[in-house]
């Protein structure tokens, strides 16, 4: 149903969206008016009563079944003018217009239905002032669509009241039974009525922007696939029909990559080097004027403009000797350059270059500098501070102290807002220690020590001291890079200078880490190089601090850049290539948003499109020569109601809507064409400002023109379009070989099998259903496909096994299939059975039988099987070699509807269950002993109690709120401690943490509690009552709640952690610990 306007804006009423029809109603609506004006032959003749219109239908689309709206929404445009979107179960959009008298907006008179476009099924639409549509898709990515045209009933396929009214009067069925309603009861009839259309690209909508969507996930798998890079990808399969993808995420924010040069060498450092002259319209903006690399013995400075050109003398540097640091000098203009290199100080003015030497045979070890102050650090220890004079532009040494160490690194800090200097310096000792010196003007307190901390073993590699500008002021931070690869985090004091008792530490890679200030979403971050380039800033409420590393290669030495093509961007070194990169897909600080996000953490993800929606997938290692494997990922792919590949393309159905050409760019439409709003000024001076900026991208790519098409729905139920699909990961998830199911028959599952008679050869087991019906359930026949992957490129057929005894009510559809012991397990229906190779099929060895409701998920390790029951919870077996038979063990107590399970030990088995809850599972001690009678005297009532089979116990229970779909036991971080990886049905992906220690449960089970009290209830429920929605909830800390402590006020905060016998910053730093052992 949706609202008609009312009043002086329309006639008000409803539009009522069914099945092939849309239909106005009105409490006050008169007979509608008869097509041409007829007059129906006189008074007593029975007349139509319902104001109603067929819509358009797709050629394809039987006749026998109907097309269903889901989805209308009304947008009022200018006083009196409004127009109605409704989209169909198929995403077909229509445009709904009513006609009216000139005279009286009250009365409608007819209506309009004519086809706008296809779009992915929404849950809604929604119409902006801007002329934009936002379509939140049922499954897969979100979309928002501009507008090209709006007055398309000229030339669109369309259909109108008096066609659908004009049909039922020449039909006689007024005068019938069941008159109107019967008439347009019949899909028949509407298929008849209803001009008929072919679904292409974009006509009348382009796509300018997508929201990524996982949603719904249906399997996961976590692994180092792409040979190249240091942490784990997790592979996802997402999406529906069309929509499908396999996605591969990367914890890490997305870089575009927006330059790369070669260098005449391998770089030391890089610098740069701000503008003197201001841009933007209050004058505080700087762009960069010079890229300063420096070498092992010698300087490369590069000019900044439109291009980038190397530079000579003639830019006042020393390029004969390395650069150890630089700056612009001063607010504005005549403030000079300041270069650093291992003989002196050099200052770079317009009147020209003043230089102060080191005295004696000393060198400059290490430097830093900013706007107004340098400081420099010579071999031995000797620390010499110097500051711009503002009144004559000149540089003057201000002080010098004997710290007593080698100094390693440096780093004075940048000027904070409102200031003319930084007070603070952090200085790093080859003594393992980082010292705080002041800078404060006086005398006795320049670079007085204000604090220190101690590293233990290692040595600080670079320092770093940002300014983070929060509500009650600025705060200061201060970052170590240490030679170990890892980095330490603490806070400073802004008035005394005193470092934070409790720094955060986090292991980042296998090289030293190099740390640099950088800019980024208009805030101070940090850049960090280690093997892995990461980001790390201030964000989220209560000053938490976010890391996320960049995907993207190693970088060596890196600094902030920015001109007017890249406001926020990095320019960096990786070997002797130097790089200008950008954060976010397309230059923008778009990927930077999560970064500090309160709900997710940085990820990317890479989309690899698929043919139908994905069950299932699993790795196998190829053969390639007599010594090299290749690893390969096989997806099995479904669609009911669906045709396969070849079925669609003899009906001659494309499913890139490339047929008819849809891609044929707009002219410029009139004013008669646009959308007219009813709009405020601003709003008309925004979209005229928008208008200017999309002249320059009117020759729009395909891209912005492409959408999902559904494939033609069958006539008849048990069709089905499937195929298998091998990918390689290692480039970038191309597709190897594609196999196109027989007709009807659907993939459901796979697996990896290394039969022992095979001599250990990888093969693909694939279970097949032919003919499955869903309600009712059932199918005509099961089989087991084995494929053979050839030269890691192609599948080979090896054999089909048919699985189905005729009339058996235990044999159903083979939903699972598992690996054990050099064998094949399967499960069909309400069997468990298990395979050897044959040469022209599967050779069945032994079966289990009468299991409760039907096998979804089979797990194997050593003799045991793990056996998840659709209705029935886990049941455990085991296989007897000396009898050749499957034995029951174990089973659940509890009947629990079971989606996926993962095993954790042997004894230890993960469940997932369609309700959204997850409960861990423990064998008993001892349980399986008297499960196989080896004696043969037990008796045979006795075995088959019901109360003889063990039960298992439950170890945790927790109700995650989605139904989750796939679990995988992983490690996200190189060499890190293994977690409980889960993904939903809605596209989440979530972890469950073991602890390791008493003293984090009794933590965490405190802070648990107290949060329960004081954390903030959205919709006034009981945290520990949603988690315990089905069972107790069970030896499970919720960390979502856990995680709402840095968004509570300082006050709470300050209150729970005195509970905790803690302060504020250690409850923080604890809860950021656990989540970097995760990630």
């Amino acid at each position: 149903l949706a609202a008609v306007p009312g009043g002086a804006d329309g006639p008000s009423g409803v539009l009522i969206g069914g099945e092939n029809y849309i239909e106005y109603m009105h409490e006050g609506m008169a007979v509608p008016p008869l097509p041409n004006g007829g007059s129906g032959g006189g008074s007593n003749v029975a007349k139509p009563k319902r104001m109603i219109c067929a819509i358009p239908r797709r050629e394809l689309h039987p006749a026998a079944k109907g097309v269903l709206i889901t989805c209308i929404t009304v947008l009022k445009q200018k006083k009196g003018k409004f127009f109605a979107l409704a989209q169909s179960e198929l995403g077909d959009v229509y445009k709904i217009t009513m006609t009216m008298p000139k005279d009286d907006k009250t009365t409608v008179t007819g209506m309009t239905v004519c086809l706008l476009d296809t779009l992915p099924v929404g849950n809604g639409m929604n119409i902006s002032k801007l002329a934009l549509l936002f379509i939140p898709a049922e499954f897969g990515d979100h979309g928002l669509y501009q507008f090209d045209a709006i007055d398309i009933e000229e030339n669109a396929v369309k259909c109108t009241s008096d066609q659908t009214i004009g049909a039922l009067l020449r039909s006689g069925n007024l005068t019938a039974e069941n008159g109107e309603d019967g008439f347009y009861g019949k899909s028949v009839t509407a298929a008849e009525i209803a001009p008929t259309f072919r679904p292409t690209l974009l006509k009348n909508l382009h796509k300018v922007f997508t929201l990524d969507s996982l949603a719904p996930i249906t399997s996961v798998l976590v692994g180092e696939l792409a040979g190249n890079e240091v942490s784990p990808q997790i592979y996802a399969l997402c999406g529906r029909g069309p929509s499908s993808s396999l996605r591969v995420l990367r914890h890490g924010m997305s870089v575009t990559e927006l330059a790369v040069s070669e260098l005449p060498g391998v770089p030391g450092a890089v610098f740069n080097v701000r503008d003197d002259k201001a841009v933007g319209k209050k004058g505080k903006k700087f762009y960069d004027r010079y890229i300063v690399v420096s070498f092992a013995d010698a300087t490369l400075v590069l000019s900044v403009g439109e291009t980038v050109e190397e530079m000579g003398k003639e830019s006042g540097f020393l390029t004969t000797e390395p650069t150890l640091a630089c700056s612009a000098l001063g607010s504005g203009d005549g403030g000079g350059i300041v270069q650093v290199y291992p003989g002196g100080v050099r200052h770079i003015q317009r009147d020209g270059v003043s230089q102060w030497h080191v005295p004696g045979i000393k060198k400059i070890e290490c430097a830093s500098a900013n706007e107004s102050q340098i400081l420099i650090a010579l071999v031995g220890g000797e620390l010499i501070y110097f500051e711009l004079d503002p009144m004559s532009g000149k540089l003057t040494e201000a002080a010098t102290r004997d710290v007593g160490s080698d100094v390693c690194s440096l780093d004075v800090g940048a000027v904070p807002k409102g200031r003319s200097r930084s007070l603070f310096a952090a200085v790093g000792c080859r003594d393992s220690t980082v010292r705080l010196l002041s800078l404060a003007p006086g005398k006795g307190s320049l670079l007085e020590q204000k604090s220190s901390t101690a590293l233990g073993t290692t040595r600080p590699h670079s320092v770093a001291l940002s300014n983070v500008e929060g509500e009650g002021g600025g705060e200061i931070t201060l970052t170590v890079g240490l030679d170990d690869g890892s980095a330490l985090r603490a806070g400073v004091d802004p008035v005394t200078g005193a470092i934070s008792t409790s720094p955060s530490r986090r292991f980042l890679g296998a090289r030293p880490v190099a740390v640099s200030r950088i800019t980024l979403r208009g805030s101070s971050s940090t850049l960090l190089l280690s093997s892995r380039p990461w980001i790390g800033r201030a964000g989220g409420k209560g000053g938490r601090h976010a890391m996320a590393p960049m995907s993207y290669a190693p970088l060596d030495h890196g600094c902030s850049f920015s001109n007017e093509a890249v406001r926020e961007g990095i320019v960096a070194t990786s070997g002797n290539t130097l790089r200008i990169l950008s954060v976010g897909d397309s230059g923008d600080a778009a990927a930077a948003a999560s970064l500090g996000s309160e709900d997710d953490e940085a990820f990317n993800s890479n989309r690899v499109n698929l043919r139908y929606t994905p069950r299932q997938m699993c790795l196998l290692s190829a053969r390639i020569t007599e010594s090299s494997r290749k690893i390969v990922l096989a997806i099995v792919e479904s669609d009911t109601n669906d045709y396969g590949m070849e079925d669609k393309k003899a009906m001659g159905f494309d499913g890139t809507g490339k047929s008819k050409s849809g891609s044929k760019k707009k002219e410029s439409k009139g004013d008669d064409e646009a959308m007219d709003m009813d709009m405020e000024d601003s709003d008309e001076e925004e979209k005229k400002d928008g208008a200017d900026d999309e002249e320059d991208d009117e020759d729009d790519d395909d891209n912005t023109r492409q959408t999902p098409i559904r494939g033609p729905i069958p006539s008849e139920k048990g069709r089905w379009g499937s195929c298998v699909r091998l990918v390689d990961p290692a480039d970038a998830c191309s597709t190897l070989d594609c196999v196109e199911m027989n007709r009807n028959e659907a993939a459901l599952c796979c697996a990896s099998v290394r039969f022992h008679s095979r001599g250990g050869e990888s093969l693909l087991a694939v279970g097949t259903v032919t003919g499955m019906t869903m309600h009712p359930l059932g199918h005509r026949e099961s089989h087991v496909v084995l494929y053979r992957v050839v030269n890691g490129e192609r599948l080979q057929l090896l054999h089909r096994t048919k699985v189905d005894n005729d009339g058996d009510k235990d044999i159903g559809p083979v939903l699972s299939l598992v690996h054990f012991q050099g064998r094949l397990l399967v499960g069909i229906g309400r069997t468990v059975r298990l395979y050897e190779m044959g040469k022209r099929q599967l050779l069945k060895k032994c079966e289990l039988r009468g299991l409760p409701a039907m096998v979804k998920t089979l797990q194997a390790a050593g003799d045991r099987a793990y056996v998840g029951d659709m209705m029935h919870s886990i049941q455990f077996l085991r296989y007897d070699s000396t009898g050749n038979r499957l034995v029951l063990v174990a089973k659940d107590r509890n009947p629990r509807p079971v989606t996926c399970t993962e095993l954790l030990d042997i004894n230890t088995v993960a469940v997932g269950d369609k309700f959204g809850n997850v409960s861990i599972l423990r064998l008993p001690r001892g349980a399986d002993v008297g499960a196989i009678d080896v004696t043969g005297t037990r008796a045979l009532w006795d075995s088959s109690r019901e109360d003889a089979t063990p039960k298992l116990e439950t170890l945790c229970t927790y109700h995650v709120g989605e139904v989750v779909t796939s679990m995988t036991r992983a490690s996200l971080v190189a060499g890190g401690a293994e977690s409980l990886i889960y993904v939903t049905v809605t596209g989440r992906v979530g972890a469950f943490v073991p602890f390791t220690s008493r003293e984090d449960v009794e933590f965490y089970t405190s802070l648990e509690g107290y949060l329960r009290a004081e954390a903030p209830r959205p919709t006034g429920r009981d945290p520990q009552a949603y988690r315990s929605y089905y069972a107790p909830m069970k030896h499970v800390v919720d960390g979502d709640l856990c995680d709402a402590y840095g968004q509570l006020p300082y006050d709470a905060r300050q209150k729970i952690a005195e509970r905790l016998d803690r302060s504020v910053g250690e409850v923080m730093k604890k809860l950021e610990d656990t989540k970097n052992a995760l990630l």
